[in-house]
């Protein structure tokens, strides 16, 4: 009895603390190597182009970065590209908590196409993808406000204002109509 009381304990203790548990995926990752087959096109609107130039693209690497590694010694993280704490927000691999929840995505691929719009292996069918309704029962998140603040927020420990209509624009990849 005593154990499970101890047990109990320690659950709140992580949680109150906001420890974040990661978030079991509803569906599987494929990586963006398979995302950039069909949407590194000019016809279907250049998205990997876009985002390797964007600095979701660089968030693993920002982790390396000496102002990061002051950071992580101001928090006690001896090394932020390690770290489940920074990595839920600068690595898909975590999938906004803090353990690595699959194999398929290098953590080094950074903040990549399923981070936004979710596991993709269920829709990533051109058969599905070409039904918006479809593509979205299949797993795919049409990114909004909401998406981005899972990790644009106060919590961020070098956290600026974000306003997504200022934002936005900055990342926006759309498939040509």
């Amino acid at each position: 009895m005593r154990t499970i009381r101890s047990l109990i304990l320690v659950f709140f203790v992580f949680a109150a603390a906001g420890i974040a548990f990661a978030e079991e995926p509803s569906h599987a990752f494929v990586g963006v190597k398979v995302c950039s087959m069909c949407h590194k096109k000019d016809e279907q609107g250049r998205q990997y182009p876009i985002w390797q130039e964007s600095p979701h693209a660089k968030a693993f690497e920002t982790l390396g970065t000496p102002e990061a590694k002051k950071i992580g010694e101001e928090r006690g993280i001896a090394d932020p590209q390690q770290s489940g704490e920074c990595l839920q927000c600068h690595s898909t691999a975590y999938w906004f908590g803090t353990e690595k929840v699959t194999e398929k995505v290098p953590v080094e691929e950074g903040v990549s196409c399923e981070s936004c719009h979710g596991p993709g292996k269920d829709y990533m069918k051109k058969s599905v993808m070409e039904n918006k309704e479809m593509a979205v029962a299949a797993g795919l998140i049409i990114p909004n406000e909401q998406t981005c603040v899972k990790c644009h927020n106060e919590n961020s420990p070098n956290y600026k204002s974000f306003d997504f209509a200022e934002f936005w624009p900055k990342i926006e990849h759309p498939i040509p109509e």
